[in-house]
């Protein structure tokens, strides 16, 4: 998904200053733009059926890469390009995030394009509780009393629907765990790198892996697609304009919700910008039912579960808002 990639230049503190109105009310619209776009993903990748996830994948990167380069070629944004590659640190930790990314949409497209919607859902449900919890393993941050219990919910959960489902839920664990560790490189290594710049770096690193993915796909080596409507070998000439145009615009529709993102992150707070971001989840979760995905009792049983802990984890960031206090990264 492919989600709110955690790559925003400047993260507002839940303690910010207050902005003029117009501008909160203009990054607020942003920010429900962006959510509400990446809320329909869904059915933009159920659309793409006749290609397969490894191509899709393929043609995300490259698109998102030329997208990403017209933008700084209009707006004559370059200065910052050569500094950026003098730090060679800075480079390979965009290049481990960029790896990351792409597992994370490739999981996420596949899991679309083979009818499991829900369980991709349910995934990014989980990604705030797997970003507190790898702040709390990986960077030593303390965490509330509330915080622990939401994590102690969501870990209740994901081990209710692994028993009543027979088996545990990958793709959901997979996205909710690579979102958090891309979140966390961004953090470390580019936390202060805009979101353009940033898209641009890591698409640019996985070109190789975009032109890998092509050639497997050339030789018919792709995942099954929704309902058996895979075609073998490439796609993106052999089924009209429209199929074309589609995979044309994952470009665009990859790199708008990100910068429409990244300027609502500037202009709101952190509590804001958390209670949003639940939105995507739920519309994914609507998608589903609209492709016709079944979902069970138990498993809606642990949907619930999950909302139990991010409504703890919202009452908490509200709470700590009030007293002042920042939550952890």
């Amino acid at each position: 998904m492919t989600q709110p990639p955690p790559d925003t230049p400047a993260q507002p503190s839940a303690t910010s200053p207050s902005l003029p109105h117009p501008e909160a009310a203009r990054g607020a619209l942003y920010g429900l733009a962006a959510y509400l776009l990446w809320g329909f993903f869904p059915l933009y990748f159920h659309a793409l059926g006749p290609s397969g996830p490894l191509e899709v994948l393929a043609h995300r990167i490259l698109w998102s890469l030329l997208f990403c380069l017209v933008v700084l070629v209009v707006g004559r944004r370059w200065q910052w390009l050569r500094p950026l590659l003098a730090r060679r640190k800075l480079l390979l930790g965009l290049t481990l995030a960029a790896l990351v990314l792409a597992l994370n949409w490739g999981v996420y497209v596949g899991a679309v394009m083979a009818g499991h919607t829900s369980e991709a859902a349910l995934g990014y449900f989980l990604n705030p509780l797997l970003t507190v919890a790898l702040g709390v393993v990986i960077l030593g941050e303390p965490l509330r009393r509330l915080q622990w219990v939401a994590v102690g919910i969501g870990a209740l959960a994901a081990a209710y629907l692994t028993v009543v489902g027979g088996r545990v839920p990958w793709i959901a664990l997979t996205l909710a765990v690579s979102f958090a560790l891309y979140g966390l490189i961004k953090k470390r290594v580019g936390a202060s790198l805009p979101a353009l710049h940033g898209l641009t770096i890591e698409t640019a690193a996985l070109l190789p892996v975009a032109g890998v993915l092509l050639w497997l796909v050339s030789h018919g080596a792709d995942l099954a697609s929704t309902s058996g409507q895979q075609q073998p070998g490439a796609t993106f000439l052999g089924f009209g304009g429209w199929h074309t145009a589609l995979l044309l615009l994952t470009g665009p529709v990859t790199a708008i919700p990100l910068l429409l993102f990244a300027s609502a992150a500037r202009r709101v707070p952190l509590v804001t910008i958390g209670l949003l971001q639940f939105m995507t989840p739920v519309m994914q979760l609507l998608c589903s039912l609209i492709l016709g995905e079944i979902i069970t009792a138990a498993r809606w049983v642990g949907f619930g579960i999950v909302w139990v802990a991010l409504a703890v984890l919202s009452v908490d960031s509200w709470r700590a808002r009030g007293q002042g206090r920042p939550p952890p990264a």
